[in-house]
């Protein structure tokens, strides 16, 4: 075996370390206090077909995506770019939030601290950068949100931890 596939006694140890945040960092997430258990008080699980206020955008066999038919886009009481809701196999699984630029990313940042309990932040761990990522796991709701300071735009989603993984299983290997 060459050099450059086998560690050396000496770098071992780095290799190891690197691998550990790396893996670290990926699945890092805050625990959640008062978890939402659905989103405007639409608990997880409920079936979406029937609200009145929800209009179907785009349907499949398992997956539905709705929105509000009446109310302007809001959540942190600002207003996003859109609220998205999604069932799987007619359960209230999702909301998918896509919102734009830096003063209102700063102000949903602030919303879910406030609500869902403060970030940790260690040293040398990113809280500025190009691709800021923040996650809080409650019981029943991960909350995660993604900002892209190049573009500033965020995205949130917020999930049914028993039912949004459930979405792998319709996802094929020719999805665009």
């Amino acid at each position: 075996m060459s050099a450059l596939t086998q560690p050396t006694p000496n770098t071992l140890p780095l290799v190891l370390i690197i691998a550990v945040v790396i893996g670290a960092n990926s699945a890092w997430a805050v625990p959640m206090m008062n978890d939402p258990k659905g989103f405007h008080d639409i608990p997880w699980g409920t079936s979406l077909s029937s609200r009145q206020e929800l209009e179907t955008i785009r349907a499949g066999p398992h997956i539905i995506e709705y929105l509000r038919k009446k109310e302007p886009a809001s959540f942190a009481e600002t207003e996003m770019t859109s609220i998205l809701y999604v069932s799987l196999d007619d359960q209230f699984a999702r909301v998918m939030i896509r919102y734009q630029g830096e003063q209102v990313h700063k102000h949903v940042l602030r919303f879910l601290e406030n609500q869902f309990g403060g970030l940790e932040r260690i040293p040398g761990q990113m809280a500025r950068g190009l691709n800021q990522q923040y996650t809080w796991r409650g019981s029943d709701t991960e909350i995660t949100l993604t900002y892209q300071a190049g573009t500033e735009r965020g995205y949130i989603f917020i999930d049914s931890r028993t039912l949004a993984p459930r979405f792998n299983d319709y996802i094929t290997d020719s999805a665009e």
